[in-house]
């Protein structure tokens, strides 16, 4: 009997993603004798969790689950972790994978303790991306206070280099090293585990809903950095356009989900996610009035149904079934007015509100920026796992859209999978 695997030649197994389910499957795979590569084209691990307030289904911090796993990951003389790297070619067949991996310079080496003098003296700033914009940090950063690794990256493309150098002159412990360049390294393993996660859908896209026209129409996860203590508001959710505390909110559910000219499947978090949002806000502003316009609410399980009811009893919090069709900005106020037809009633519903919070749906990121392997993907760029074959497998919102709790069990199959590819012969 003949077969298309080859003997594995490699008891090694690639993660790509520092995500919570990148996190999980890596240290799953490791804690049963596996060496681990993990690799992240970010300067830090913990992916989209790391960005949120509070998550499911405890409303924890992401302190609270990434803490333990940084350390677990500390601790573990099988994991590699390569941040700042991004795939660039695979070959090979399961159990035995040839992988070209980029590494792009972080200019700052394992001799940095954090200290802040550098940031301190460095004269020029940046765009904060990791809360998306909304406000600057230095061009050497950390990019939040528990990032692991716990050292300092410097943006190439804001840095002056050599010509200030004032970071280097300011650094006691010769961690900064202004000439890295960017380099190749080959790894051989045996099962890879994509674990690339999601992106915000793009909101600029959906020309009705105002966001980037109207200041005071953000998206759920500019709120979750709004609300986060390492935000940048330190955790006060405040209105744009004048920094007041809004005293009434809408909540524009399936915001380019569901919708063929977007995204046409639901999100899965969505519902959810504006649940949460709005104990955000009546824990901020007990006075607020919160409006959310939906097609159909989606609370999966016991757990998320009572928490829906929780919500519901709220004499504050008002649900609205009907898809908002278009929304407008008064000039003078910038209050924004919601337009949606009521589906039960039929009747037009015009809500006049301080501020609206578009719930974007999660887009994969392989669909943004496709991996260089042989994956097969839906029509809406998730990759499909193909079992029988082996070898090469998606985790998390890689595979479809998921909560935290689910995308967790998912990577811990998926460990398993990769595992059984190591093994099979």
């Amino acid at each position: 009997m003949t077969s298309d695997k080859a003997a594995p030649a490699s008891g090694s197994v690639l993660v790509v993603g520092g995500g919570i389910s990148g996190l999980t499957t890596a240290l799953e795979t490791a804690e049963v004798g596996y060496e681990v590569f993990l690799v992240e084209k970010n300067p830090y691990l913990g992916g989209r969790v790391a960005q949120l307030n509070q998550y499911f289904p405890k409303l924890c911090p992401p302190t609270c689950g990434l803490e333990i796993n940084f350390r677990r990951i500390k601790d573990n003389p099988r994991i590699k972790v390569f941040t700042l790297a991004e795939v660039q070619n695979v070959e090979g067949v399961p159990g035995n994978y040839d992988v070209q991996i980029k590494l792009s310079p972080r200019y700052v080496n394992e001799n940095c303790v954090a200290c802040d003098e550098c940031v301190k003296v460095c004269p020029v700033e940046r765009k904060n991306d990791f809360n998306f914009g909304l406000d600057n940090s230095k061009t050497i950063f950390r990019p939040f206070e528990m990032s692991f690794p716990m050292r300092y990256v410097i943006d190439g493309a804001t840095c002056k280099g050599p010509e200030c150098a004032k970071c280097v002159d300011a650094c006691k412990y010769s961690a900064i090293d202004l000439k890295m360049e960017s380099k190749t390294i080959n790894l051989k393993v045996g099962a890879i585990v994509w674990a690339t996660g999601w992106a915000p859908y793009d909101a600029t896209k959906i020309d009705n809903l105002g966001f980037g026209k109207y200041p005071n129409i953000i998206t759920n996860m500019i709120l979750e950095r709004y609300a986060s203590p390492n935000g940048p508001t330190k955790g006060k959710i405040i209105r744009p356009s004048d920094g007041k505390a809004p005293e009434s909110v809408a909540f524009v559910q399936c915001a380019g989900s569901r919708d063929e000219n977007h995204l046409p499947y639901c999100s899965y978090i969505c519902c959810m996610a504006s649940l949460k949002h709005a104990t955000y806000i009546r824990e901020q502003y007990p006075d607020a009035k919160i409006y959310i316009f939906y097609i159909d609410l989606r609370t999966p399980g016991l757990r998320y149904e009572k928490f829906y009811d929780k919500i519901k009893a709220d004499d504050k919090v008002f649900f609205i079934k009907g898809k908002v069709a278009e929304v407008s900005e008064d000039p003078a106020t910038k209050n924004i007015t919601v337009v949606a037809e009521n589906a039960v009633t039929g009747e037009k519903v015009r809500q006049t509100v301080e501020m609206a919070v578009l719930a974007t749906g999660m887009q994969p990121t392989a669909a943004i920026n496709k991996p260089h392997a042989e994956l097969n993907y839906n029509p809406d760029g998730f990759i499909i796992n193909d079992f029988n074959k082996g070898g090469m497998f998606a985790a998390g919102c890689a595979n479809k859209p998921a909560d935290v709790v689910s995308s967790n069990q998912n990577a811990t199959g998926m460990a398993l999978k990769a595992i059984q590819t190591l093994v099979r012969r």
